[in-house]
């Protein structure tokens, strides 16, 4: 038996401290004991949407391989690793596929790791939708958030011209070090067109910023932060002239590995900030929890099963 996070409708935020079996690997999974984990956003407000009672969910861990894939496939018992996946994430013990982790050095801290997979590996594929951005304008909804942190960072590095929209004064203090060149709250104060948006928000924000794209550009629907539906009046839009799109964004279901290695590489490097805002055991995931759904937390949750020796 194994301590996990489990789906309980009667705990708080939908969650307990429970025992469960631990898992057992398919021949291409290995064995992963998870020293950390973080929350995102989606999987807590959709937790019971997504999981019954008495699952294990969670999306992201690091930890150290125990036992490697029986086909041979994947790292070696004692590689340190970050892992990708749908569930099981927030227990001691994850089985993962070969193909959704990667290795970590030796001095990577493991909660930073925990914080790329489903954030950072969004942001990456997102942005790949939008083509170069190379010396072109790209907009950033939501961008004190986990993906919209990563996506800055990236877009930045891309060579674009990275505008970061946030909801208040104070969510926008750190943008500009990660590579925003301008920080905006809300929409209302935009002029000039964009090549790309990244919309993590939904509902208005991403009507609103629609009416940004200029033509033959991209808006990348990413998220529904706002849980609000979007409307768009076509007509309108017909009259600004045509050559523009929306794409409903997903990140897909498999083949994390490559794009976890070199989100891995970049913070090893020095040049990806996995932005961690709030930090604390995992017996403290209610907590966590209020902090991120409440919004009081700018970029991403951690949590430590086990501090790194």
């Amino acid at each position: 038996m194994m301590n996990a996070l489990i789906v309980d409708p009667n705990g708080r935020r939908g969650l307990r401290f429970g025992e469960v079996a631990e898992p057992t690997p398919t021949a291409g999974q290995a064995l992963v004991e998870v020293r950390a984990i973080s929350f995102n956003w989606g999987e807590l407000s959709f937790l019971h949407h997504m999981h019954r009672p008495g699952d294990v969910p969670g999306w992201d861990a690091a930890g150290v391989v125990v036992r490697a894939a029986a086909d041979g496939s994947g790292p070696a018992p004692g590689t340190r690793v970050t892992t990708a996946g749908w569930n099981g994430a927030w227990a001691e013990l994850r089985a993962v596929d070969a193909g959704e982790l990667a290795p970590l050095p030796a001095d990577m801290d493991f909660g930073a790791a925990s914080a790329l997979p489903a954030a950072g590996v969004t942001a990456l594929r997102a942005l790949r939708s939008l083509g170069s951005v190379v010396g072109r304008r790209v907009l950033v909804t939501g961008a004190s958030g986990g993906v919209g942190g990563f996506a800055v960072q990236l877009a930045r590095r891309a060579g674009a011209h990275v505008v970061a929209s946030v909801s208040g004064e104070g969510r926008g203090e750190t943008l500009r070090k990660l590579g925003a060149r301008e920080v905006v709250v809300g929409l209302d104060a935009v002029v000039e067109p964009f090549h790309g948006v990244l919309d993590t928000i939904g509902g208005a924000v991403l009507t609103r910023a629609f009416q940004f794209v200029a033509p033959g550009g991209t808006l990348v629907s990413i998220g529904n932060a706002s849980l609000q539906p979007s409307t768009i009046d076509f007509e309108q839009e017909r009259a600004r002239g045509g050559g523009r799109r929306i794409e409903v964004f997903t990140v897909g279901g498999a083949g994390y590995g490559p794009d976890l290695a070199d989100l891995v590489e970049l913070v090893s490097l020095g040049e990806l900030d996995p932005q961690i805002g709030w930090r604390g055991d995992w017996r403290q995931a209610a907590d966590a929890a209020d902090a991120l759904l409440e919004r009081r937390v700018r970029g991403k949750v951690v949590l430590d099963l086990q501090r790194d020796e």
